[in-house]
């Protein structure tokens, strides 16, 4: 592969059309600073994450509290351990995220997605299992706005025939 690759194209006549080849060709590289620590961003509702994720023994901290503190409805902590579950990497990286905005389900939601995000950035190679789960996915789904009119979004007001 000494020519030259501008396109997705040239880099399918380069080495054959084979896919596997292809997804080796187009290998990620680990995004790290110099702490050794992976950064995302991740976006739930009106939620908004920062994420930070470092080698570590497993602890998970939001917004300066522990996340059975901060999340204490077990099923929202179920949700942040569900990339770590998904992967096989449990207990084995330190959360530290920030979030703000919308409600505890939606800032559940944004940090899941802001350490899939940071996982999949840390170790490419988690990318797959990741993705094939709908984690790296921003869920698109906000609440609709109230219209002119209306009670609610759709919601009309009481009908008078008389």
């Amino acid at each position: 592969m000494s020519e030259e690759i501008k396109s997705l194209d040239d880099l399918k006549d380069a080495v054959g059309g084979d896919a596997a080849a292809i997804q080796a060709a187009v290998t990620r590289e680990p995004v790290r600073d110099e702490l050794g620590r992976s950064y995302a961003t991740g976006k739930r509702k009106d939620a908004v994450a920062r994420v930070w994720i470092k080698p570590g023994s497993g602890k998970v901290i939001v917004n300066g509290k522990d996340m059975d503190t901060y999340f204490a409805r077990p099923v929202l902590q179920m949700v942040l351990r569900q990339p770590f579950s998904v992967a096989g990497v449990e207990g084995e990286f330190d959360v530290m995220a920030t979030v703000k905005g919308g409600g505890l389900s939606g800032q559940a939601g944004a940090v899941k997605h802001g350490i899939s995000k940071a996982l999949q950035l840390y170790e490419p190679t988690l990318r797959g299992a990741l993705k094939a789960a709908g984690f790296l996915t921003r869920d698109a789904r906000v609440v609709e706005r109230k219209k002119y009119g209306k009670a609610k979004a759709r919601k009309s007001f009481q009908f008078s025939k008389r």
